[in-house]
């Protein structure tokens, strides 16, 4: 048996990568503030299981909690394989880093770095222990390697977690685990984020036009696509590398 932890689940990109592995026969668990229902459906037909786990990621106590339960759970299960596929994420603050609060930072910090961290840390020692491999794939953006005016947090979040990739697929390549660590990077999708970045004020966000732009001249991908894409990657195991960013523009 293979399960695949997402999280940011109910909506999106997360929605569709839960979609297109439950119809490849993987059992998900789903975790997100909220459930969304027709994931129930499809694990149905497709004859595997969906468990959802309500968690808010931006509550340290809260994933810690979470991925207790989720690993009590899933290796009680004859399992040979765990993917953990670290989707959840906000864009939130969109302004200049100068009017941006202590706290805006600090919760999109614990919900971009902080929670992927620790539930990639936890699911690697976790499979380690009960020799169960771990393919753990983190969404991160074009942003994480290039400065945006007004997406400061933002920018700095996804470099992180690339840089995070990187360190830790060089960590279990070096202990040849047999381990798989990975970013990926879908480009510009047309989900809820857009709407909220063509909702920016120009004083926020200098480059707002030209999100509009994608929008008007349909130029937004389909997260289908692109969760298509993912997936098919991610399960075709053998030629994925340790520490590297894979980008959805070059499969499609």
């Amino acid at each position: 048996m293979k399960y695949a932890i997402v999280t940011g689940v109910s909506k999106g990109l997360g929605l569709s990568i839960a979609t297109h592995l439950l119809t490849n026969k993987i059992h998900v668990i789903g975790i997100s503030r909220h459930k969304d229902a027709t994931l129930q459906a499809i694990a149905e037909e497709n004859q595997v299981d969906y468990n959802h786990y309500p968690c808010d990621l931006a509550d340290i106590s809260a994933i810690d909690k979470t991925c207790e339960e989720i690993s009590t759970y899933i290796f009680a299960q004859d399992v040979q394989m765990v993917y953990l596929i670290n989707n959840a994420g906000v864009l939130h603050p969109i302004k200049q880093s100068m009017n941006t609060t202590s706290a805006e930072i600090a919760t999109h910090m614990q919900i971009n770095t902080i929670a992927p961290m620790v539930m990639t840390n936890y699911f690697l020692q976790k499979g380690t222990e009960v020799d169960v491999p771990l393919y753990c794939a983190t969404i991160t953006s074009g942003a994480g390697e290039r400065p945006i005016y007004g997406w400061s947090a933002y920018c700095s979040s996804k470099a992180s977690m690339n840089m995070y990739t990187q360190t830790v697929g060089l960590e279990q390549g070096e202990l040849q685990t047999g381990n798989k660590i990975i970013a990926f990077s879908p480009g510009v999708m047309d989900t809820n984020m857009q709407g909220e970045i063509r909702a920016s004020h120009y004083d926020d966000f200098i480059d707002v036009d030209q999100f509009k732009a994608y929008h008007k001249n349909d130029q937004l991908l389909d997260p289908n696509v692109v969760a298509n894409v993912f997936v098919d990657l991610l399960l075709n195991e053998a030629p994925l590398e340790n520490g590297m960013i894979y980008y959805a523009k070059d499969f499609l």
